[in-house]
């Protein structure tokens, strides 16, 4: 059986595109940076943010660093409602594909496990 690895994207459902250039981090459970990305034109990354070599069981945290795409893009005259957006979450199967996107608006945000 393949091994699993982790991905994630950004839809920004206020304008209805996806949310390009927005920088990414990933933390373990005992907040070490294991990764970090940007999204690309598609609101993804160019790889997985965390391949199939370092895919591990355990707790982690994406951190969507989303104020200067917010600023840029919705043309905000106020400060963003959002600075980042940390998103929690458990890998427990250690062959499995996760996908955590992020569903973005200015003053709103959802997730799920996709796939």
């Amino acid at each position: 059986m393949d091994k699993g690895y982790l991905t994630t994207h950004v839809l920004d459902i206020g304008m209805g595109k996806p949310g390009s250039d927005i920088p990414i981090e990933l933390f373990n459970d005992g907040g070490s940076l294991i990764q970090r990305a940007k999204t690309n034109s598609d609101g993804r990354t160019e790889a997985p943010i965390l391949a199939e070599a370092e895919f591990k069981v355990g707790k982690y945290a994406l951190i969507f660093n989303v104020k200067n795409y917010l600023k840029k893009n919705h043309q905000l005259v106020e400060e963003p409602f959002y600075d980042h957006i940390k998103i929690e979450f458990v890998i427990s199967d250690q062959n499995a594909h996760y996908h955590v996107p992020l569903l973005l608006s200015p003053y709103g945000y959802s997730t799920y496990r996709g796939s």
